[in-house]
């Protein structure tokens, strides 16, 4: 992976002098790479990992699990495309196994994502069948612990 998207991956919050810094090489120079990646699309957004308890943010999540059938000349993409653009979703995804897509979606209460999933979702022509599972506290979010540990908290170690 290149240096840059490797760093940027694991803190987009540190400033292009630092990232010099850290890399070696000038701070112009990290700014064009990154109009470069940002252009191509390989950098796609930044975003802060929210601690949502904390924050007080009364949200409600829900992971849809959703069977489509594939359309001629677009196999799932198209359909998976349509879902997508919803503002209720955050997250589509292709899966392997025994549904096709994996969508999360957020609401600000239980009936909005409930009435996403049955007026919105479930109607669309080509949707066979949904499941959803409501979030009820999330423990790790994108590679972060949402909960702080104690320090002297370790973890047993076998002989």
């Amino acid at each position: 992976m290149d240096p840059l998207l490797k760093l940027l991956s694991s803190n987009a919050s540190l400033s292009p002098s630092e990232m010099a810094a850290m890399l070696g090489i000038t701070e112009s120079e990290v700014r064009t790479r990154l109009q470069a990646l940002e252009s191509s699309r390989q950098i796609m957004g930044y975003r802060a990992i929210l601690n949502e308890e904390a924050i007080k943010r009364d949200v409600v999540r829900a992971v849809i699990e959703v069977r489509i059938t594939p359309e001629r000349g677009g196999g799932f993409d198209k359909l998976a495309e349509r879902i997508a653009k919803y503002s209720e979703v955050r997250s589509c995804h292709l899966m392997s196994g025994g549904f096709d897509l994996l969508v999360e979606v957020e609401g600000a209460n239980l009936r909005e994502v409930a009435t996403f999933v049955s007026e919105k979702l479930a109607t669309l022509q080509g949707v066979l069948s949904t499941a959803t599972h409501f979030v009820l506290r999330a423990y790790k979010e994108q590679g972060v612990l949402m909960q702080r540990q104690a320090e002297d908290e370790r973890l047993a170690v076998a002989p």
